[in-house]
């Protein structure tokens, strides 16, 4: 069974950086052609996604925060991450990290979700 699991800060100051990890078990994040994905919801807003890192290495992100964005693993670990810089009270969210089978797939496996509040 494969389970995601974030981790990370709950509370962040503005103009700093929000730095999360997605812990992966029951299978590899560099199996082919699984893809891994940060996806984000706002209070009363919808899904957000941020980007996405393949099995092999690859990443992509959404254009409206690739400025500010960087999604990296750690393949020893099992785990890949997620920063975002400079952001402001806008970018306080439920942070979710997910996994696909290959691109544009349908998610599959979702973490339970880690809250994190962009506050001074």
């Amino acid at each position: 069974q494969v389970q995601l699991q974030e981790s990370g800060p709950g509370l962040v100051k503005p103009s700093q950086t929000i730095s999360l990890t997605c812990t992966v078990s029951g299978g590899s994040i560099t199996t082919n052609y699984y893809t891994w994905s940060w996806i984000r919801q706002p209070p009363g807003k919808g899904l957000e996604w941020m980007g996405v890192i393949a099995y092999d290495g690859t990443t992509y992100y959404s254009p409206s925060l690739k400025s500010r964005t960087s999604i990296s693993r750690d393949t020893s670990k099992n785990q890949f991450s997620l920063q975002l810089n400079s952001v402001t009270p806008e970018d306080t969210a439920v942070y979710y990290c997910a996994r696909a089978v290959r691109p544009g797939a349908e998610y599959e496996y979702w973490g339970q979700g880690t809250q994190v509040t962009v506050s001074s």
